[in-house]
């Protein structure tokens, strides 16, 4: 009986592990990878996904406003007085874009912002 109570004691002790399910199994993954986050191969399409069909070369004088996101160096003049960010984020003060939609993903704005931070670099 002495045996069966020792025995049940340990089986109990050695049972409770209390290890996290994150350092059992990984973080789990936000499905967001902002490792790299280049103009040219993550900034660029998404502009062209969500903007560039008011604001491209040609439609921008036409149902832009005149605000211009096709190129390198019209981006970089949106970043540089807020209004890419302002707009997107739908911060107060700004209109809100996509014009007609609800925002742009948090992965999205999160790659933006990330490129933003990291220099607002033409690669």
């Amino acid at each position: 009986m002495k045996n069966l109570i020792l025995s049940l004691f340990l089986l109990v002790l050695t049972g409770c592990y209390y290890d996290s399910e994150e350092a059992l199994f990984g973080k789990p993954s936000s499905g967001c990878d902002i490792t790299v986050t280049n103009f040219s191969t993550e900034v660029k399409p998404i502009l062209t996904s969500y903007c560039l069909s008011c604001h491209s070369n040609s439609a921008a004088s036409s149902s832009g406003g005149g605000i211009r996101l096709e190129d390198y160096a019209d981006v970089k003049a949106s970043v540089l007085n807020g209004q890419l960010m302002g707009t997107i984020q739908h911060t107060s003060g700004y209109p809100a874009m996509p014009k007609g939609g609800g925002t742009l993903s948090a992965c999205n704005i999160l790659v933006l912002n990330t490129w933003i931070s990291k220099g607002t670099l033409n690669n």
